[in-house]
């Protein structure tokens, strides 16, 4: 099998998992049983972790509240901050994000309609840029929150959250960024991008799934309401007994994400540029979504131009790709029509016939070669091949 789908989830990195694996075992302290001496043990290593993950994106391990992924760092950022500012009386309603959120923002700001707050989804141009323009019309009525994205899950494109945020400032709104797709990938730090709120994930970075993090502005102070009550852990915000295995596998995948992170996207983006250029010369008609240029390395969205995505991948069993976001695929196996295509002009007969690609850490010159010789055999199959 030749895995090219690391954006919807990246293979544990080796050093990840040896790093983790004793705190299942003889180190399996409560990082809250600060009373002897396993517990402590425990505890000084979760702080060390928060550390690496606040330094991946320039921010201090105070700043930094574990979850159990970047869905739940959405949500408690989002509905967090919405529920706290109207128990401290502000008025203002409105709540901006975009049409190529991922559904762990769209539907929680949508989901606040039912509260009183006013969901405002703004359009993406055709490369899947946000148009400045368009977010200043939006902030033009008193806003609350807005939510961007720094890298889109499906199509790759880079956001200009430095821009964008300095706009949401400058409004005096609270900036939310979902980054889980970024981290690693691309440069982070948040004092170049005006952010309050920033979700990460452990599985989209070579840790482990089940763990993610937000990072929650100090100064200025933002404040946000707790989604979930308990033992009052993560400064109370977010209740439940820390997963030390998991904090710590988190932790070292940040850290190796800091270290590598250059190196590792300049190869990665060679052999993307590869990958693009054979099947650009062995299949007439292919298309590029996103903006060309401002993508993360890795990320290819593709439009092939006579099979859908579903008969491309019924012919590449030893292929690992996606015609969409996973969170959008059934239990059946089924996969739902692309928010994220739909949103920047795709028809829906152009959208069917979409494939997402994910080069990685782990990805080899000779996967992408063998990968590239078997798309374009199977874009190519015989037209009677095409009846099925």
């Amino acid at each position: 099998m030749i895995y090219l789908d690391n954006h919807a989830t990246t293979p544990c990195d080796p050093r990840v998992l040896a790093e983790m694996l004793p705190w299942f075992t003889e180190r399996f302290g409560n990082a809250g049983s600060v009373e002897h001496g396993m517990g402590r043990d425990a505890a000084d290593a979760v702080d060390i972790a928060r550390a690496q993950v606040a330094a991946l994106i320039g921010a201090s391990a105070a700043e930094i509240i574990f979850t159990s992924g970047a869905t739940e760092s959405n949500n408690l950022a989002i509905l967090g901050a919405a529920r706290f500012a109207r128990g401290m009386g502000d008025d203002r309603r409105r709540i901006v994000t975009l049409a190529t959120e991922h559904h762990a923002v769209l539907d929680p700001v949508l989901a606040l309609a039912d509260e009183g707050f006013e969901p405002v989804v703004l359009p993406v141009q055709a490369d899947g840029l946000l148009d400045p323009a368009v977010l200043a019309q939006a902030l033009a009525v008193p806003t609350l929150l807005v939510s961007i994205m720094a890298v889109n899950n499906e199509i790759g494109v880079v956001q200009d959250l430095a821009v964008l945020g300095r706009m949401v400032k400058t409004a005096g709104a609270a900036f939310h960024v979902d980054a889980a797709q970024a981290a690693g990938r691309i440069a982070l730090d948040i004092g170049q991008i005006p952010a309050d709120l920033l979700s990460l994930s452990g599985h989209k970075m070579y840790g482990p799934k089940g763990i993610g993090a937000l990072y929650l502005r100090r100064r200025p102070r933002m404040r946000i309401a707790s989604l979930v009550a308990g033992g009052g852990q993560e400064r109370g915000l977010r209740s439940g007994t820390l997963p030390v295995p998991l904090i710590i596998a988190m932790g070292k995948a940040a850290h190796l994400a800091q270290a590598e992170g250059s190196a590792e996207t300049a190869r990665i983006q060679a052999q993307a540029q590869r990958l693009l250029s054979g099947l650009r010369a062995g299949i007439p008609g292919l298309v590029l979504n996103g903006h060309a240029e401002s993508r993360v390395a890795g990320n290819l969205s593709l439009t092939f131009p006579r099979r859908t995505a579903a008969a491309l991948l019924a012919d590449l069993p030893d292929l690992c790709l996606s015609s969409s976001s996973a969170c959008t695929s059934a239990a059946d196996g089924t996969v739902g029509a692309s928010h994220v295509l739909t949103a920047i002009g795709l028809p829906p007969d152009a959208a069917k016939r979409s494939l997402r690609i994910g080069i990685g850490r782990f990805t080899s010159d000779a996967e992408i070669e063998a990968a590239a010789a078997q798309l374009i055999a199977a874009a190519l199959s015989p037209e009677e091949e095409l009846i099925r």
